[in-house]
């Protein structure tokens, strides 16, 4: 009878890792970006920190409570929580923007779905991304000693030069968790303790690179990747965000695929997109994907017959329909522009002809110059002034002439593809003499109430009546309050269309 085996119920292999202990592991990998950001930034950073982690605490707290469930706290979830969305905010802000962001990421990403083990995205993510939505002025408003400053992508993104190794240390302006070194720290020590693996780090930060290279418009210039993987959150994301157990796919190749599809959405959010952040949205999306990536990594059941029937994944049946429906709607969508594009294109000229009038009131008929839009024309797709008033295009040149025939200025269309909500698009009248007459803008999208105040008298006519030559933001024209992006893409548009002036028309 001793030789009987006694056979239990699944799981047969088991682990003493528990729960909290993996939680544990990852706070105390976290603490030398939080030390870091604490001595970079001071005492307000450790009060948004203390305020984010208390009211992921207390919101979990309450709720378990109220719903007659275990208390949990004790699993380290709503700390690590409350810390990572710390670790993603500006230290500048109030304290209320922690205290809500971990309100919605506990409460609403986590404990409505059914507490830890059920949540469909990262919590952290989640709230950060709320924030951004709700609190978009505070969220991308990066200051210290009360200086507000631009982060080292807008810096670069601006055609300024940035110190690769000031990033990597974080004594750059940013996000409390912006040191790329104290992070990397944190990872080594996850990867030894075995918190997480290489699988989702690894592709996320390949991938990430590849589709930089490639639609970044700098090739595979190593400091343009550096500066782009130190920069936006990319490590904190790799290393932290993306590999939530919860949230990522559970077999290795399921992990490689999910980790190459939030690398390539977070390049091109990064290039294309026109959201202050492109690794909490990308995450996010490949959160969303694992359960199909699940569905089609898993392996054969062990044990089954070279010989036998290997099931073969499906695709569920509910991706089939929603795909089908999204290219039936994108066709008719796709109709739709094809069949208005003319209507939309008189429409267009007419507003340019609109606002080129009021921008140049002198004139009474404006006319193209072949000369002039040959010279436009080389510059279509490329930019203009190589990154020097950022991502901006001369759209069109046109003459101003008076009753007489004679040339009274010019007006030109420009576009800014760095405002807050994508691009802008305005015109700038140049009298022939030599002075900018004004502005008009015919394309903006701002936020209502911050941004597209630039629309109001009080901004636009700082621009009339002042000599064509380089302005600053600061300087000659005072900004939008809390409108950075706005002010500083407009202001970049003029200064592209006054260099045009100076170097294309009158040189």
């Amino acid at each position: 009878m001793n030789g009987l085996l006694n056979v239990s119920s699944s799981p047969h292999v088991r682990s003493k890792l528990t729960t909290g202990q993996v939680m544990y592991d990852v706070i105390l990998a976290l603490m030398p970006a939080t030390v870091m950001g604490v001595y970079r930034f001071g005492l307000h950073a450790f009060l948004v920190i203390a305020t984010s982690v208390l009211s992921a605490v207390m919101t979990e707290f309450i709720f378990d409570y109220i719903a007659h469930k275990p208390n949990t706290l004790r699993d380290g979830s709503a700390v690590l929580t409350g810390l990572l969305l710390a670790l993603c905010l500006p230290p500048s802000v109030p304290l209320y923007i922690p205290y809500f962001g971990s309100l919605f990421a506990v409460l609403v990403a986590k404990c409505l779905f059914g507490g830890l083990g059920h949540n469909f995205m990262n919590p952290a993510l989640a709230g950060r991304c709320f924030l951004l939505i709700s609190f978009s002025s505070a969220m991308t408003s990066y200051s210290m000693d009360g200086v507000s400053s631009a982060t080292p992508l807008a810096v670069l993104r601006d055609g300024g030069t940035i110190d690769i190794l000031e990033m990597f240390l974080g004594y750059t302006d940013g996000v409390i968790g912006v040191s790329v070194a104290a992070l990397l720290v944190g990872a080594v020590y996850l990867l030894i303790v075995g918190g997480i693996t290489f699988h989702i780090p690894l592709a996320y930060v390949l991938s990430f690179c590849a589709a930089m290279a490639y639609f970044g418009g700098q090739g595979l210039d190593p400091l343009f990747l550096l500066a782009h993987l130190c920069g936006g959150g990319v490590i904190l994301g790799a290393f932290f965000m993306a590999t939530d157990p919860v949230t990522s796919p559970i077999t290795g190749r399921g992990q490689v695929i999910y980790g190459v599809v939030a690398g390539l959405l977070s390049a091109i959010f990064r290039v294309y997109g026109s959201a202050a952040d492109s690794v909490s949205y990308a995450i996010i999306l490949a959160n969303l994907t694992v359960p199909l990536v699940d569905k089609i990594s898993v392996p054969a059941p062990f044990g089954l017959g070279d010989n036998a029937k290997q099931p073969k994944p499906k695709v569920p049946r509910a991706a089939v329909i929603l795909t089908v429906i999204t290219l039936i709607a994108g066709v008719a969508l796709g109709g739709v522009n094809y069949l208005t594009a003319d209507t939309i294109a008189q429409r267009q000229m007419e507003e340019n002809a609109a606002s080129y009038a009021a921008v140049l009131s002198s004139a009474e008929s404006f006319s193209y110059d072949d000369a002039l839009s040959a010279i436009v024309e080389e510059y279509a797709g490329t930019g203009y002034g190589d990154g020097a008033y950022g991502n901006v295009t001369i759209n069109e040149v046109v003459v101003g002439e008076d009753a007489g025939g004679n040339v009274v200025g010019y007006a030109l269309s420009v576009t800014s593809g760095d405002a807050y909500d994508g691009t802008l698009t305005l015109s700038v009248g140049i009298s022939a003499d030599g002075v900018v007459q004004g502005i008009s803008f015919t394309e903006i999208h701002e936020t209502p109430g911050l941004g597209m105040n630039a629309d109001q008298p009080e901004f636009r006519d700082q621009f009339s009546g002042i000599p064509a030559q380089s302005l600053t933001l600061g300087g000659e024209i005072n900004g939008v309050s809390g409108a950075t992006f706005t002010s500083t893409a407009t202001v970049n548009a003029v200064n592209a269309a006054i260099d045009f002036y100076t170097n294309q028309i009158t040189a």
